[in-house]
């Protein structure tokens, strides 16, 4: 098993930044790429970005410009520089992946088996 705890979401105003976490633990050594997907209330849950073990990075046409995914496999996180944000960028964010998965199994939206408690980010315009 994989846990997956994130952290860093909040309330910012348009125009501004946050920066999320999510430590893996458990399981890591097969934790290979992981995503980041959010929910807004009354909506599907949809991809944000992915990445890959070695750090190959999809981002979805919304955020691209404005959201950058990264890792630090050392300390089995993965991390979400959001800027430049948008009222519609709010939602509960949760980061996802399972075992030994590529990049286009997050994409795809196959096979990922664990996912995050979500953390809350708001934007007020």
């Amino acid at each position: 098993q994989v846990q997956l705890i994130e952290t860093g979401g909040g309330l910012v105003q348009a125009g501004g930044s946050l920066r999320l976490s999510c430590a893996a633990s458990g399981r890591t050594f097969s934790v290979y790429a992981m995503g980041w997907f959010r929910q807004a209330p009354g909506r599907e849950r949809e991809l944000v970005a992915a990445i890959s073990r070695g750090g190959t990075t999809y981002s979805a046409d919304s955020v691209k410009g404005r959201f950058t995914i990264s890792r630090d496999n050392d300390k089995n996180t993965v991390f979400l520089q959001m800027n430049s944000l948008k009222p519609e960028d709010t939602a509960v964010y949760y980061c996802a992946t399972g075992d030994y998965l590529p990049l286009e199994a997050i994409t795809g939206r196959k096979q990922i088996r664990y996912w995050g408690q979500g953390t809350q980010v708001t934007v007020s315009s």
